[in-house]
């Protein structure tokens, strides 16, 4: 049963907003959004900022100092469909730091952002307000290639031949009288390994687990411990086949060299593509937990926002052993959106400059394969999502893309002004939707 929950924010208390980057490792990952010197609210007039195709929408400008209106130079909007070219731009005069910007309307779904911006001290600040035009209608621009379940069945009997090697090393110093923290590595195909931080509740009973997987990005990782004193085995991997306790160093080397663009390598190639080996391992990760003398047997999750958002989505539908997801903003979702004159999801493939490099049919037929719309229309998982109409790095047109292919059970809890990140009422409703259907 679908169930729409849409959040009614103050819209004046930005101190209250935390930011979930993509690059954020579990859903309790958050760093606080500094407030800006200048703040600038863009507002649709409608309460839940969404639309009827063919209605107009006003948006309502404020720019403030410390609360109050405050003299600002070269104030400028732009209206325009997300990430396309502007439909309409122009300067802007405020009269007591307020301006109105109106009748604006979309006659397909879709999201329509307001920019605007301004300048004080010399230094432009920026605001957005986006509207959504029946986005419960937006249809995916991605085919489902004829072999879609096949090509992935292959892949799965493949990995289902390689033994699983598991180490695990206990770490002492991050275990408490509540929970027992280890670093574990497990095989993989390619001859690569999985590594993450697993924490399993003290007490000798039988738990629920969740697999937590990864925003995008290089990074160490730390596991979620908090979980695991609420009552679930926690898993928490990364996907580039690296120890995930090395000094930072190393990962800003390795994302400004070796792994820099890593999500389009070998795309031309849809058996050697990047993130063959990252589902797989997601599906390898879950062979782990299942394997755990402590895992209950029967109440497994998947947690992820951004390329986690995408990663929980996948491995859900790839892997029936899963019972629940909860999923923020997934990325990698209608990826061929540019290619029909609108948005697409991360990493932006055929945006921009990246277009003439890969509008390639060898590229577009890879993408078939990975693209989280297509693995939306097979799954079966019922599934929490979470998100905003502000997002600059995962378009709301991409993963309602997705997100409108989806027949099993979800819920959606909407809070319309937020963008890639989100309130912690966000994250806790989302930890308590898991953990309810674990019936803790």
């Amino acid at each position: 049963m679908n169930q729409k929950s849409t959040f009614k924010p103050n819209l004046h208390f930005h101190f209250g907003m935390l930011l979930l980057l993509c690059f954020s490792i579990s859903f309790e990952s958050f760093s606080q959004i500094p407030r800006q010197f200048l703040e600038i609210s863009v507002v649709p007039d409608r309460e839940d900022w969404t639309y009827k195709t063919g209605q107009n929408v006003e948006f309502s400008v404020s720019v403030t100092q410390s609360g109050r209106p405050v003299a600002v130079e070269n104030v400028r909007y732009v209206v325009k469909e997300e990430k396309m070219e502007p439909i309409k731009e122009g300067s802007l005069k405020l009269k007591d730091g307020k301006a109105t910007i109106e009748k604006f309307t979309m006659k397909n779904p879709g999201f329509l952002r307001c920019e605007v911006f301004a300048t004080i001290d010399g230094k432009e600040y920026r605001g957005i307000g986006t509207a959504g035009f029946e986005p419960d209608k937006i249809k995916p621009t991605v085919k489902m290639p004829k072999d879609f379940e096949e090509f992935w069945n292959t892949g799965k009997a493949e990995l289902a031949k390689i033994p699983m090697d598991a180490k695990m090393v206990h770490q002492p110093e991050r275990s408490t009288d509540q929970v027992d923290v280890y670093h574990v590595n497990f095989q993989n195909v390619r001859n690569s390994r999985i590594y993450g931080v697993l924490s399993v509740p003290k007490g000798g009973a039988k738990y629920p687990a969740i697999l937590l997987v990864p925003g995008a990005g290089i990074r160490p990782y730390f596991g979620d411990a908090n979980k695991s004193v609420r009552g679930a085995i926690t898993l928490q991997i990364g996907i580039h086949g690296i120890p995930i306790d090395m000094n930072q160093e190393v990962y800003n080397n390795l994302g400004s060299a070796a792994l820099n663009g890593y999500p389009t390598f070998n795309i031309w190639d849809k058996d050697l593509y990047y993130y063959k080996r990252v589902y797989l391992g997601c599906i390898r990760a879950v062979d782990f937990l299942v394997s755990l003398p402590e895992y209950d047997g029967k109440n497994l999750g998947i947690q992820g926002g951004s390329q986690g958002g995408a990663l929980s989505i996948i491995t859900a539908a790839l892997d029936p052993r899963i019972k629940y997801l909860t999923a923020m903003y997934p990325a990698m979702s209608d990826m061929t959106g540019y290619l029909e004159g609108r948005a697409g999801g991360w990493p932006h493939v055929f945006a921009g400059n990246n277009l003439q490099k890969f509008n390639k049919p060898e590229v577009i037929e890879t993408i078939g394969y990975y693209d989280v719309v297509n693995f939306a229309r097979i799954l079966k998982t019922p599934g929490f999502y979470t998100w905003g109409y502000n997002d600059d790095t995962c378009p709301p047109t991409s993963y309602y893309s997705a997100f409108n292919e989806i027949k099993a059970s979800k819920d959606v809890f909407v809070v319309p002004e937020t963008g890639h990140w989100t309130y912690p009422e966000q994250g806790k409703k989302a930890d308590d939707w898991i953990f309810g259907k674990f019936g803790k």
